[in-house]
C-alpha cells in the first residue's frame, strides 16, 4: 500500500465552466493529460481542488468520476478533513471508498487547537478509517503546526502511513526524517522544496503544477529518488519563475490559468477567489517561455 505514493502525486484542480458548475469535460482533459504515463498518483478534492467551496454532492460526484475515468488506474488519495471532528468522522461513514487507496487529511483550521487537540483529532479519524491515513500539515492555511514531536507520536499508529509536510521548515522537516519509522512516509507539500527533501529521506512530492507539466515535473522527482541531483536541480530551476505565480491570487488561480492557456479548462475559480487578474496573466504568460517548445500556449480566449 505505501509503496503506492512513492514518486509524484498531482492534487487536482477542480474545473468549473463559466456559470460555476463542475466542468466535468475539462475534467476528463485533465485526467487525460496528468496520466500520460508520467504521475504516479492522484490526490482528489485537496485545497487545489478548491474542497472548501464544494458541497457534500458534488464531492461525491468528483470522486465518482476520478474513479470512472482514471486512464491508467492511479492509486487515489482523496482529501478528508476539517475543523469539526464529529463533522469529519461522519463524512467518513457516508464516504464510497471503494476504488479509493488513501484518506489526505488536513489539520484543523481556524481553532488553532493545541498539540494534544490536534493529536486526538487524527487518533480519532485514523481509528474511524476505513483506509490508509496520511496527515496534512500546512500552517500557512490552517495557522497551526503539526509538530515534528506530534507528526512522530501519529506515526505509531498503525493507520496512519504518512504526512504531506508543507511547513516549508526543513529543519522540522529534518527531524521528522531522522526519527521516524522506516515504513513512514515523509512527501513534500511544497514543490520548489521536493528536491532537498528527497536528499534527507522523501519518497516524492504531492504537487500543483503537476497538474500543467506532469513530464516535466515527474522527471524532476525521478532523477531526485535515484539521486541524480544535478539534473533534477536543472528541472527544477525552470519553475523558480512560475511557481510564486501559482499562489499569487490564491491557490489555484494562478494554476487555473495556466491550464487555460494550455486548452485544458477554464480560469474559473470560486468566490472568494478570483480569476487572475490582468497583471497576474501577463506575468504567467512571459514565465511560460521558459517552457518553449514543450509548452505552447494557445489563446487566452480558447473556447471550451
Amino acid at each position: 500500500m505505501r509503496s503506492k505514493f512513492l514518486g509524484t502525486g498531482v492534487a487536482l484542480i477542480t474545473p468549473f465552466q463559466a456559470n460555476g458548475e463542475i466542468d466535468f469535460g475539462a475534467m476528463r482533459r485533465l485526467l487525460e493529460h496528468v496520466s500520460q504515463g508520467v504521475v504516479d498518483y492522484l490526490v482528489v478534492l485537496g485545497t487545489t481542488g478548491e474542497s472548501a467551496t464544494l458541497n457534500e454532492a458534488e464531492k461525491k460526484d468528483i470522486l465518482a468520476f476520478v474513479k470512472a475515468n482514471n486512464p491508467k488506474r492511479l492509486p487515489i488519495m482523496y482529501g478528508l478533513g476539517g475543523n469539526n471532528t464529529r463533522e469529519v468522522l461522519e463524512q467518513i461513514h457516508q464516504t464510497d471508498w471503494q476504488g479509493v487507496d488513501a484518506v489526505l487529511s488536513v489539520s484543523p483550521y481556524y481553532n488553532k487547537p493545541s498539540q494534544r487537540g490536534i493529536y486526538e483529532h487524527y487518533v480519532s479519524i485514523a481509528d474511524a478509517c476505513p483506509v490508509p491515513v496520511v496527515l496534512y500539515n500546512v500552517p500557512g492555511r490552517t495557522q497551526s503546526n503539526v509538530t515534528a514531536t506530534t507528526t512522530l507520536k501519529l506515526a505509531t499508529h498503525p493507520n496512519i502511513i504518512g504526512i504531506k509536510e508543507a511547513s516549508g521548515d526543513l529543519i522540522q522537516c529534518m527531524e521528522i526524517a531522522k526519527n521516524k519509522p522506516s515504513d513512514f512516509l515523509l512527501i513534500s507539500g511544497d514543490d520548489l522544496l521536493t528536491l532537498p527533501m528527497v536528499s534527507f529521506g522523501a519518497i516524492g512530492v504531492i504537487s500543483v503544477l503537476a497538474n500543467a507539466f506532469p513530464a516535466i515535473f515527474t522527471q524532476m522527482v525521478n532523477e531526485a529518488l535515484d539521486h541524480q541531483l544535478e539534473s533534477a536541480s536543472r528541472h527544477l530551476f525552470r519553475f523558480l519563475a512560475i511557481n510564486p505565480l501559482m499562489y499569487e491570487e490564491g491557490n489555484p488561480v494562478g494554476l487555473k490559468q495556466v491550464l487555460q492557456q494550455m486548452g485544458i479548462c477554464r480560469n474559473e475559480v470560486r468566490l472568494p477567489l478570483a480569476p487572475a487578474s490582468e497583471p497576474l496573466i501577463a506575468k504567467i504568460t512571459a514565465a511560460l517561455m521558459e517552457f518553449e517548445p514543450v509548452f505552447q500556449p494557445v489563446s487566452v480566449a480558447k473556447s471550451f
